[in-house]
């Protein structure tokens, strides 16, 4: 069950699509002055070595990140200024090169950093997170503790599909409102993963209808991964409540074979296309996707089978 690491796929194509989007996200939702509960049902280690034994094994991120830094070098993100890209694409370069000042690309975040850097302390914005992993857990714990925003965050090795449940309904702030984002990420790893998570959304949107569920998944040759969508838009369309679909396929290379299973990965050549399942989305997500994501396609393209869609409806 544990053997799935995200540190073999930190910086990853997937990873841009699913941390570009959640950029957005959290930038949209923070405009607003009321308080913001993030919950990160599956959080892994929260920070990954590029240059550590896993990433270097991989080679994910050079494919991903690496690529994405190449044509945008890392001191004109920090900046804010050089090559010009999509404002989205630019947002998400200019936060992980925060992570890296020294000018190197040595630091990837995870999505628990990727959300705490955005995250407000005046307005006590909230994240909650989750990692069952022995070893992941233990790391994460250990990155958490050095942040200076660290009563913000609140971890527990626990499962997070059982754990988000005493979290919904969030908090109610001062002025009587609720605000929620809630990221769905597991590994994917057993089959079950997959109505587990439909699952989990069916379930929280009985608690909390209203709150910002974003959900990541493999484009991979199973049956439950092609579903899962169809599933996730039905219990948007039976709940009235809006809703987006982004996909990132970079394309296969000569040779390359079809991945059953993101815990093959490694050993298979490499997942080649994921998406991203949002419902109550923001309603600006879908102009920023399809501003950004022919850009990030340009340049982790290779190959045949190349392409992105954004579809949205509710």
């Amino acid at each position: 069950m544990f053997s799935y690491r995200h540190a073999f796929h930190a910086g990853s194509h997937a990873d841009v699509l699913k941390h570009m989007a959640l950029v957005a996200v959290v930038n949209h939702l923070t405009q607003k002055d009321t308080p913001l509960t993030v919950v990160d049902t599956h959080a892994g280690a929260g920070l990954y070595r590029l240059d550590g034994d896993y990433a270097a094994t991989s080679g994910e991120a050079i494919d991903g990140i690496g690529k994405l830094f190449a044509a945008f070098p890392l001191a004109a993100a920090v900046a804010g200024s050089g090559a010009a890209c999509a404002p989205l694409l630019k947002d998400y370069l200019a936060l992980v090169a925060g992570f890296n000042r020294s000018g190197t690309l040595k630091i990837y975040p995870g999505s628990p950093f990727v959300v705490q850097a955005l995250l407000r302390q005046e307005a006590r914005d909230k994240l909650k997170l989750f990692e069952l992993h022995p070893t992941d857990s233990k790391a994460l714990a250990g990155h958490i503790a050095q942040l200076e925003a660290k009563r913000q965050v609140v971890m527990a090795r626990q499962d997070g599909f059982e754990g988000l449940k005493a979290l919904l309904p969030p908090p109610k702030s001062a002025t009587g409102s609720q605000r929620a984002l809630v990221l769905i990420d597991p590994s994917y790893e057993i089959k079950s993963d997959y109505p587990r998570v439909a699952d989990c959304v069916a379930d929280s949107l009985r608690r909390f209808a209203t709150g910002t569920y974003m959900v990541w998944y493999p484009v991979i040759p199973r049956p439950e991964a092609h579903d899962l969508p169809r599933r996730l838009k039905t219990l948007a369309t039976q709940a009235g409540k809006s809703w987006l679909q982004a996909t990132l396929h970079i394309g296969q290379r000569p040779g390359m074979q079809e991945v059953v299973m993101p815990g093959e990965q490694q050993r298979r050549g490499g997942m080649t296309a994921s998406g991203i399942f949002l419902i109550n989305p923001p309603h600006t997500l879908k102009a920023q996707l399809q501003a950004a994501l022919p850009d990030v396609l340009k340049l982790l393209g290779r190959g045949t089978g190349q392409a992105w869609a954004v579809e949205a409806g509710g």
